[in-house]
């Protein structure tokens, strides 16, 4: 039996291309641990160099009719071994890169989530706050703060003095600000 680590590399690739399974074993025994220290020190993960060695050594395998006539062997596994690596830093990027942008995107519709919600409990609080004023206060407040009309413009409307619905708008907004507190009084007084 012929010892093939005596033969070149150059040998052993036309011996490989010829589908020689004994001169694979001799690459992979002659190459391996020298492509996996290149690859564990550019990666810095021992189980993603040892994929890369994988995948290196089935891809020669793979494509060894592919194999040119005097091909320098060791430039083309280190070669192979650099492009592998560099596909695995892209995927890395755009992988950090998706993952950033759905972390933002959720954060995102997470915080107008939670506002909408928020705003439509406070909206509904205020809405059953005004429901419980007097009558007549709450017809005031509502011609005043929903339909923008004026004091003066509500006072004619309802047959009352100027002085009567300003008194009335005061007293609802203080009941509001007990009912509902100072910080939704404060919302109420600037949303509306």
């Amino acid at each position: 039996m012929t010892t093939y680590s005596s033969y070149s590399d150059q040998e052993l690739a036309a011996l490989l291309k010829a589908g020689d399974a004994y001169a694979y074993t001799e690459i992979y025994d002659r190459y391996k641990a020298l492509l996996y220290r290149h690859a564990y020190k550019k990666l810095g993960d021992a189980a993603e160099a040892g994929d890369v060695m994988q995948d290196i050594f089935l891809m020669l395998w793979n494509k060894r009719e592919y194999l040119r006539e005097g091909e320098n062997l060791s430039g083309y596994l280190y070669t192979a071994v650099r492009n592998k690596i560099l596909n695995i830093f892209a995927q890395k990027k755009v992988r950090s890169h998706y993952e950033d942008s759905v972390l933002q995107y959720s954060l995102h519709h997470e915080a107008v989530t939670d506002h909408l919600v928020r705003e439509h409990e406070l909206a509904e609080r205020i809405a059953k706050e005004i429901d419980e004023l007097p009558e007549k206060m709450r017809e005031i407040f509502v011609l005043s703060r929903h339909q923008y009309l004026k004091n003066k413009e509500i006072a004619e409307l309802l047959g009352l003095s100027e002085h009567t619905v300003a008194t009335q708008l005061k007293r609802a907004l203080k009941q509001l600000r007990i009912r509902l507190g100072l910080m939704v009084y404060i919302t109420l007084i600037l949303t509306l």
